[in-house]
């Protein structure tokens, strides 16, 4: 969320930048709510000072007349009005209060200057590319039809089981989910430097918010709960990572911290039917290690370039060959100002797929969830959060379904996951050696 003053300050500055992204600022009616704000605030104050000074003076009258008298009356009827004013007055101030940040909620952050221009992923800048996509002399066949021949993935029960777009694991297949999952924390815990942690899956209507994916996208979220009390599905571990801090003061000397969480993520999808119905790429249910960092704002770019790393380091050890893009600013993720999108190589689609998203979120989350930091000085800042997939499981298996293929219906399994599997090829028929 902005600072309602930063926005005012920054004017034009502020229409432009959003304007990038597709966001139409009214700096007009902000101003007017950020007036009537202040307006009732400085109201509210000037009311109390002068029930302090009419108290006061009750007291000196009183104490001069023995409370008796027409002067001490009025002070008293002045006082009860005043009493009554401030009631009112507080009220208003909420009131504005509230407008104000009901308007605030709904502005995305500001896009970086460096961010390219344009709303679609046609329009990301290729930073660069790592491995060769793999050439095959035969027909490739997609991730679907490898995992249901060889009867590791079940699409139809899955189906059955909840309707579309939710998929089912069997045998070598649970196992090879469970094996990237783990594989993908000990690199980002034991070679990263992160805390892992095991967080809820329900969360608050304030957590999503403290993070951004309330109050603008409550359609693409799953909710469930009881008449009086609501809770949310988590879309991605980034949410209950970074609301660990809310309404907290972090030492600003133990920054940055680094935090990972597996979890399974959950996704309404809303505005995407149509779009890859087939498969592990778009589903309601999806598994994910997800990576959270908190630094200092000056210090943001750097720990992003870094996030991404990590996130490159777990392809590269699987030797899946991807590329890194900047999204445009119009393709960004509400929250972010900065984000790099990891694409991996698909084989059947020939094209790269996005397998990761690291985002800069600046200040915006941690003055919507209240995370601030003090330094041995006393200094107080907000602090920048960013977040990235690191990696999705259902994503990572259908690249290396296809990437690994052979035209037997096998399948090579990379070697840094044999500690992890058991088993180094799976065999057309579903078995393994």
């Amino acid at each position: 969320m902005h600072d309602a003053r930063t926005l005012i300050e920054l004017g034009d500055e502020a229409v432009r930048r959003l304007a990038r992204r597709g966001y139409t600022l009214d700096l007009a009616g902000l101003e007017a709510l950020s007036a009537r704000r202040n307006s009732s605030i400085s109201r509210t104050d000037d009311l109390r000072a002068e029930s302090k000074r009419v108290a006061a003076e009750v007291g000196r009258v009183a104490k001069e007349t023995r409370g008796q008298g027409e002067e001490v009356e009025k002070l008293k009827t002045r006082a009860r009005e005043i009493k009554d004013e401030i009631r009112t007055s507080e009220s208003e101030t909420e009131a504005a209060e509230d407008a104000l940040r009901e308007v605030l909620l709904a502005i995305p952050n500001l896009p970086d200057d460096e961010v390219p221009d344009g709303d679609s992923d046609a329009d990301a800048v290729e930073v660069r590319r790592w491995g060769t996509p793999p050439e095959f002399g035969f027909e490739v066949r997609d991730h679907v039809d490898l995992g249901e021949a060889t009867g590791i993935l079940d699409f139809g029960r899955a189906a059955k089981l909840s309707g579309a777009r939710f998929s089912v694991a069997k045998g070598p297949g649970a196992v090879l989910e469970r094996a990237l999952a783990t594989f993908f924390l000990t690199m980002h815990t034991a070679r990263h430097g992160y805390t892992e942690f095991s967080v809820p899956y329900l969360v608050t209507r304030e957590t999503m918010t403290g993070t951004g994916q309330l109050p603008k996208f409550e359609e693409d979220l799953f909710r469930t709960g009881t008449a009086d009390r609501s809770l949310y599905l988590i879309p991605t571990a980034e949410v209950s990572l970074t609301n660990l801090h809310a309404d907290e003061m972090l030492d600003a000397g133990a920054l940055p911290l680094a935090y990972t969480a597996y979890t399974p993520c959950f996704r309404s999808e809303a505005g995407s039917y149509g779009r890859d119905t087939r498969g592990l790429l778009r589903l309601h249910q999806f598994s994910k290690v997800e990576m959270v960092r908190f630094c200092r704002e000056e210090e943001s770019g750097a720990e992003l370039e870094l996030m991404v790393s990590h996130a490159e380091n777990c392809l590269q050890a699987l030797g899946l060959a991807y590329r890194v893009v900047r999204l445009a600013a119009g393709d960004m993720g509400f929250a972010a100002r900065t984000t790099y999108d990891l694409e991996v190589w698909l084989p059947s689609q020939g094209t790269f797929r996005e397998i990761s998203s690291c985002s800069d979120c600046g200040t915006f989350q941690s003055r919507r969830a209240g995370i601030r930091a003090k330094d041995a000085r006393g200094g107080r800042a907000q602090v920048a959060t960013l977040n990235g997939s690191g990696l999705p499981i259902g994503r990572a298996l259908a690249a290396l379904l296809e990437q690994y293929q052979a035209e037997d219906g096998s399948v090579t399994i990379p070697e840094v996951l044999h500690p992890f599997t058991g088993f180094r090829r799976l065999l057309a028929d579903g078995t393994t050696e």
